[in-house]
């Protein structure tokens, strides 16, 4: 394609805290490397429909402790189809964008990377999800703010949880992931996390009842992933109301009340150094990675190994949860 002189870069997907300190580094990186940037809105929706606008380093002023993402997101089902892409790549190519810059999750990715291949586009990837599910990358953007919300909600369920010597679920988002869960229920204290990853392995409600919850205890927290697999926190209660019908049970879904917020201290450098590190990327002519962490150092994962591959939970974490909830 030749020189990279402009960048477009959009938000897709479920929105994240850090979203707009990412926006911020891509943008201003960008400029500090002579490039243009153009914003797109609602995500490949705005690719398709022509929504984009040029930025400059004001328009990402006092944005990096907003949470939600000053670019918008959308879901578009026109994207999905080859004559939507076929219309983006026309918008993209008539607004002189000659590289993109994607921030979001899986699907996010996905949807990149189909486009990098049909159209010959750079695309680069920013791993922007509390789900923290993506291959490669340590951490991702929005991650930690997500799991500093929960362990502040359940610090509150538990005062009503002690007062009336309850049984309360508290269901967390996730999707096919159990980081939020069991990371969650490490940092708040929980008696224990019912997560997907474990679900085919184990009954874990009758693993955490067997284990004797109420032998020193006169209140119980467990955290529920949000998850087909798990069936989520109302199909547990249901089970212990129809089975141990001696507890009071009570469910919090928090839901999307974990997407809000001013990101962490550690999610704004996160997506400052990814977002700075996704123009390195392009002035190095890398092309259709996501850009990651991994042991405090910034790593290119293909889009290949990052969505097809599964990030696995680390079974010591487990352990750790089990050993400290006696």
């Amino acid at each position: 394609m030749g020189a990279v002189k402009c960048i477009g870069i959009l938000t897709s997907g479920g929105d994240a805290p850090g979203m707009n300190a990412a926006i911020r580094a891509v943008t201003r990186s960008a400029i500090y490397n002579g490039l243009q940037v153009k914003g797109i809105y609602r995500g490949y929706r705005g690719l398709v429909t022509g929504e984009i606008k040029e930025f400059k380093s004001q328009n990402v002023s006092n944005i990096i402790q907003q949470g939600g993402t000053i670019l918008k997101t959308a879901r578009c089902q026109e994207f999905m189809t080859p004559e939507g892409r076929k219309l983006a790549y026309e918008n993209m190519k008539a607004e002189n964008i000659d590289a993109l810059v994607v921030i979001g999750g899986d699907g996010s990715l996905t949807g990149a990377r189909i486009f990098a291949q049909e159209f010959d586009v750079p695309c680069i990837g920013l791993p922007g999800t509390i789900d923290n599910d993506l291959y490669g990358t340590d951490t991702t953007i929005g991650y930690d703010t997500a799991l500093n919300t929960i362990i502040e909600a359940v610090d509150k369920i538990r005062d009503t949880a002690t007062s009336h010597e309850r049984l309360f679920f508290v269901e967390v988002m996730g999707r096919d992931a159990g980081f939020l869960a069991l990371n969650g229920a490490i940092a708040s204290g929980a008696e224990a996390a019912i997560i997907p990853e474990f679900s085919t392995e184990v009954d874990q409600l009758e693993e955490f009842i067997k284990n004797g919850f109420r032998k020193s205890k006169n209140s119980s927290i467990v955290i529920v992933a949000e998850s087909e697999v798990t069936g989520g926190a109302m199909h547990y209660a249901e089970r212990v109301k129809n089975e141990y019908p001696q507890y009071d049970v009570r469910v919090t879904i928090l839901g999307h009340l974990q997407r809000g917020g001013s990101p962490t201290a550690h999610d704004r450098i996160l997506a400052s150094r990814l977002g700075a590190a996704a123009i390195d990327a392009i002035m190095e002519d890398q092309r259709n990675v996501m850009i990651g962490i991994e042991n405090d150092e910034i790593v290119y994962i293909p889009f290949s190994k990052a969505i097809k591959n599964d990030k696995p939970i680390k079974r010591q974490l487990v352990s750790v949860l089990k050993e400290l909830s006696i």
